[in-house]
């Protein structure tokens, strides 16, 4: 795929097509969005010019008070939790995200558990994939997404990933473990489980889903090319609901990704 070129400053940008991907934790959610924006040749292209990008759930986590920050720091504090996130910032960023506006987007330190300083200059795309363990689970954000994915991983799959990962950011495994049974797995059994209904789309194994991936990848990149240019955008109602484009009529290759329908996408082979 050719990467993008520079704005036109005489033609309007068009409003990003909003992309929600959710699942557990280390369900795969970043690996996913990765493996999406390699296989559309986004990864290379240089921010500022970039048509895809990628935003994470978890810039979003609230500023921790002394005494938070001192159970965060001991495996004590719940950052599973719908209340960990700072909602309404969230809301605004993807607000003005969608309104195609250039956003700074805050830093997180997972290892200090702390917000940084710095922030990260997000510039307007035509595709935004915004992936995150409860990026369903607040209806007014959830409302924003044109599209929603779920990636569905086996749990025992996800303990692991999680152990290995969070040994990295310099934690011990009895630490590790006491939090994902005293945390993490009620919470994603209590928020995030639930919000799987809202996905148009499941994606079963993550990234290893290759069929899934790709189908998904095409759907973008007719997107990209302007094949679906007559959908509407996201409209108000009296009670502030978000009227969701619809897809194109279905076809044999399209018809996976109808709006309204959820779809398991399976492929005909496991991986080894």
């Amino acid at each position: 795929m050719a990467s993008a070129g520079g704005p036109d400053p005489d033609r309007p940008r068009p409003r990003p097509f909003l992309i929600g991907v959710s699942g557990g934790t280390a369900s795969g959610k970043s690996t996913v969005c990765e493996k999406i924006m390699e296989l559309l040749g986004q990864k290379e292209v240089e921010q500022r010019q970039r048509k895809v990008l990628i935003l994470s759930q978890d810039s979003f986590y609230k500023v921790l008070t002394a005494e938070q920050q001192a159970k965060a720091l001991k495996g004590q504090y719940n950052f599973d939790h719908p209340d960990a996130f700072d909602n309404d910032l969230m809301h605004t960023t993807l607000k003005n995200i969608v309104e195609g506006k250039t956003v700074e987007v805050p830093t997180y330190d997972f290892v200090t558990h702390s917000r940084q300083a710095e922030t990260t200059v997000v510039y307007p795309a035509d595709v935004v994939l915004f992936e995150g363990i409860l990026v369903f689970y607040n209806q007014d954000i959830r409302d924003m997404f044109h599209l929603r994915l779920f990636v569905d991983t086996d749990s025992d799959v996800r303990l692991s990933r999680r152990v290995l990962r969070d040994m990295k950011r310099g934690r011990d495994l009895e630490q590790i473990l006491t939090q994902y049974t005293t945390f993490v797995k009620p919470a994603f059994e209590e928020f995030c489980l639930p919000t799987k209904k809202y996905a148009d789309v499941i994606i079963p194994r993550g990234v290893d889903n290759m069929v899934a991936i790709n189908l998904i990848v095409q759907h973008i990149q007719d997107i990209l090319n302007g094949d679906i240019c007559k959908w509407q955008r996201g409209a108000m109602n009296g009670h502030g609901r978000t009227y969701k484009r619809p897809f194109p009529e279905q076809t044999e290759s399209s018809s996976v990704l109808t709006a309204g329908k959820r779809s398991h996408l399976e492929s005909s082979s496991r991986p080894h």
